[in-house]
């Protein structure tokens, strides 16, 4: 009797730490995830289809999917660049290096996109000349490509380095002195061996990107039909009290995003299950 008085009183901290925790998850996440997708659908689907259907959403949707075409290549590309350097050689400024990689992921978006517009604005740095060439950076797609690349580069180099640090360049090593070319040793040796870091880095990346709001919206100018995201297309139809077609917008995301983490716990799982079966076979 006392030992089951003993153990009910250990356990209830416990108890209480799973309630405080599951509370606090519940209100902060669980509950305005579903209040979203309850005022998103409330009015039906064919009001749900027709909002995303809308001449705005539509073109909100194409260019946040041009976007992230055209910086998902750019950041893959520079990406592995960038991990494969820090992960195989020393220098002096390397530390230095991994600090400004972090530097995305620790800076107000809003300064981000203020630094571009400092940089190329019509009174910024380069914008004069630029503007003298007829080129358009600042409220055109240029200015969105940039920041997005800006705010998600660091996403694939973080998830790219620790796992080309631990594998090692021994292999990649062999097949140079084997004879093999660079693109055969890429190929056939680095790509297998980071393919899910690799692809859990680009899902990351493309979810940051498709949910920028504050660089974007910086260097955007929110004009309809030209330059408004998918984020900025909500905060437009919320403030103009289009609340059924901005949860509408926003439910989508919120879908991504859930899409998103199923996608990543699933590339996290196949890469246990490999290891294990890998150290089970030896």
């Amino acid at each position: 009797m006392e030992v089951n008085m003993q153990s009910k009183s250990i356990n209830w901290p416990r108890y209480l730490a799973i309630f405080i925790s599951l509370a606090f998850l519940a209100i902060v996440l669980i509950l305005p995830l579903c209040s979203i997708f309850y005022y998103g659908l409330q009015a039906g689907w064919h009001v749900f289809i027709q909002s995303l259907s809308q001449v705005e959403a539509r073109h909100a949707i194409f260019l946040s999917l041009t976007v992230i075409a055209i910086v998902l290549p750019i950041n893959l590309f520079f990406g592995l660049m960038m991990a494969w350097l820090l992960a195989n050689f020393d220098f002096k400024g390397k530390a230095l290096l991994i600090s400004f990689i972090d530097l995305p992921l620790a800076i107000s978006p809003v300064v981000a996109g203020l630094m571009f517009v400092l940089l190329f604005g019509v009174n910024g740095l380069f914008g004069g000349w630029l503007d003298q060439q007829g080129i358009e950076v600042i409220f055109a797609l240029p200015s969105i490509i940039l920041t997005t690349l800006f705010v998600t580069f660091p996403l694939i180099v973080k998830s790219l380095l620790p796992t080309m640090k631990t594998l090692g360049n021994q292999e990649e090593q062999a097949g140079l002195t084997l004879g093999a070319s660079a693109l055969t040793i890429f190929f056939r040796i680095t790509l297998p061996k980071i393919k899910w870091a690799l692809l859990y880095g680009a899902i990351l990346a493309n979810a940051r990107a498709l949910g920028e709001f504050g660089a974007v919206s910086v260097v955007s100018g929110n004009i309809r039909n030209l330059t408004n995201t998918i984020p900025l297309h909500i905060e437009i139809l919320y403030n103009e009290y289009q609340f059924t077609a901005a949860f509408a917008c926003a439910s989508l995301l919120a879908a991504i995003a859930l899409m998103t983490l199923l996608a990543q716990h699933g590339i996290v799982y196949w890469q246990k299950r490999k290891t294990l079966i890998l150290n089970q076979s030896r």
